[in-house]
């Protein structure tokens, strides 16, 4: 997939830039998207000179916009800039997510974790299908955890909008493990709703030093990194797997599976749960306003 085009959500630091500098190494068009516009726009130029000299000055030169995708109004905006750039997306990577160390509401009225973590991707992902930016063969991979497993979902009334958090005690790790839970859910559905061609990930980046998992997220995973430290691993090995995912060819099986080191795993009993899955899928649709995909 040389030249094609990839679209990184949390481009402008972390595993996010380190995913976007294999990508360029390997003559990958790439389009960062950050927060803040002039980090992004310093990422992108730490970039410039990575490109090999037969790839072409997409490659060379990356793209940048700025969304703060915690907001549901800015993950559309980006959507429609996007298509207004005209340039069609191979690949998106739902990198941007967060560990909150404690409960928080956005101005959408849903909780930080989750409206970063699940809303963005699903948001930003069906805005680009509604707009036709996705290439007919377009792949989805959405950053996902290992964590999932400490998921505390009410499989017979699942809070999609992460508000129930505000109600019992909010412990940072087991809000983030059911966001990540409750996204992996909701990719499960959409993956079997997606075109024909276009295919969706989820995939597990291990235990990486200087990620959101440690002391970068603030609160009790601060905390607790140093004891994790001997088992994490480097960011270049972190990325190796959504790098994979984007670069192999042809397109891996299973869409909608979870991958650690580059291969299928198997993520929790509760994300298998297809009924579960439909569920979740359809309460977050309804939740930020987008229109279902028809199965």
């Amino acid at each position: 997939m040389s030249g094609a085009t990839t679209v990184i959500t949390g481009g402008a630091s972390g595993l996010g830039l380190v995913m976007a500098r294999h990508l360029v190494k390997a003559g990958r068009s790439v389009t960062l998207v950050g927060r803040d516009a002039a980090r992004t726009r310093a990422a992108a130029d730490s970039l410039r000179d990575l490109a090999p000299t037969d790839s072409g000055r997409d490659a060379a030169r990356p793209r940048t916009y700025a969304a703060d995708l915690e907001q549901w109004s800015r993950a559309r905006a980006l959507a429609a800039e996007l298509a207004a750039d005209g340039r069609p997306v191979d690949v998106l990577i739902n990198n941007a997510g967060a560990a909150f160390p404690r409960y928080e509401q956005t101005p959408d009225g849903a909780e930080r974790t989750y409206a970063l973590n699940h809303h963005a991707p699903f948001l930003l992902t069906h805005a680009l299908l509604a707009a036709g930016v996705l290439t007919p063969e377009a792949r989805i991979i959405n950053m996902s955890s290992f964590v999932e497993k400490r998921g505390k979902l009410d499989t017979t009334d699942p809070d999609v909008a992460g508000t129930s958090w505000g109600k019992r005690f909010y412990h940072q790790v087991n809000v983030y493990a059911t966001s990540k839970l409750v996204s992996l859910l909701a990719a499960r559905d959409l993956a079997q709703r997606l075109p024909a061609g276009m295919s969706l990930y989820n995939a597990n980046p291990g235990m990486v030093r200087g990620t959101a998992m440690n002391s970068n997220a603030g609160g009790l995973m601060r905390l607790t990194a140093p004891l994790f430290r001997p088992f994490s691993i480097t960011p270049d090995e972190g990325v190796r797997t959504p790098v994979g995912l984007a670069d192999a060819s042809p397109a891996p099986r299973p869409s909608g599976g979870f991958f650690t080191d580059s291969h299928p795993d198997t993520p929790s009993p509760t994300a298998l749960n297809d009924a579960l899955a439909r569920t979740v899928y359809t309460r977050t649709a309804t939740l930020l306003g987008v229109e279902p995909l028809t199965t």
